[in-house]
């Protein structure tokens, strides 16, 4: 991706004030994806905020789950995938040529729609990543750190006397949350999530709803969403796609009671999707 062929950044349209742009964490600026000749993303420009909630809605094959591998560049192992356009993290282009995509993925960690943790035990599925880049100096920094990531994910008191069982022993919620777990493990700053309860039963995904809302005061989130309930429940702020263009997007409560676009009533309201 060549940010030299970019148009200048600018705000997307409805215009953001000097205080969101402090707050901004990722700035998304003329984002196109092709994979072959299909078009899936046009002209997306989008502000993602500092320790808050984006929810992605929009019906199936609108570009959602697209957009949100684009933030950590999963687009790259897909064979035809084309990405041109500008993301920024902390101001800096991920395209860049010479970036540590590794390093990128540890700081823009993601959590997927059906729970995946590896066949290994509770402890290491979440000890991994830490190994691999290195952020324990000795076993009992390890311990800790597990600790305090299953604490986090709201998971520890449920599993501390069983860390050497199978993650997969876990009931689907729990591996879920192990799988949040393994994320926030080597700190990331941002969470993309897909769909990270689509798989899960009520009770399991009001859990997982909980343990969002108390993740963003340390994490940047953002979500794929098809339920409309939930992405009012969750996040501050909602994008609306539809056919690979961002529609719409503002604070939540606007998007769902009060939108700008027609298209974005109809979906909202059920008249599409």
């Amino acid at each position: 991706m060549n940010s030299t062929e970019i148009s200048p950044i600018v705000d997307p349209p409805g215009g953001v004030g000097e205080d969101h742009r402090m707050k901004t964490k990722i700035q998304i600026r003329n984002l196109d994806v092709h994979y072959g000749d299909k078009q899936a993303l046009a002209d997306v420009a989008l502000d993602i905020r500092a320790n808050e909630v984006t929810a992605l809605i929009g019906p199936s094959g609108c570009g959602k789950s697209t957009f949100l591998r684009c933030l950590n560049r999963m687009n790259d192992v897909v064979p035809g995938c084309e990405v041109a356009g500008v993301v920024r993290l902390d101001g800096a282009d991920i395209y860049d040529p010479n970036l540590d995509v590794v390093k990128l993925r540890a700081r823009v960690g993601m959590v997927f729609q059906k729970p995946n943790p590896f066949p290994k035990s509770i402890f290491e599925n979440v000890a991994y990543g830490p190994r691999i880049h290195g952020l324990a100096r000795n076993r009992e920094e390890l311990d800790d750190l597990v600790r305090q990531s299953l604490k986090k994910a709201g998971l520890l008191e449920e599993v501390e006397n069983r860390l050497e069982e199978p993650g997969t022993s876990l009931s689907g919620g729990q591996q879920q949350r192990l799988c949040i777990a393994r994320a926030i493990a080597v700190s990331p700053e941002v969470i993309l999530m897909d769909e990270p309860c689509s798989a899960l039963d009520p009770i399991a995904t009001a859990r997982v709803e909980q343990l969002i809302d108390e993740l963003r005061e340390q994490f940047t989130i953002v979500i794929v969403t098809h339920s409309m309930q939930q992405a009012a429940r969750v996040s501050q702020q909602t994008a609306f796609f539809h056919l690979g263009v961002l529609i719409e997007e503002g604070e939540t409560e606007k998007i769902f009671t009060n939108p700008s676009d027609q298209r974005t009533q109809d979906y909202i309201t059920g008249r599409f999707g």
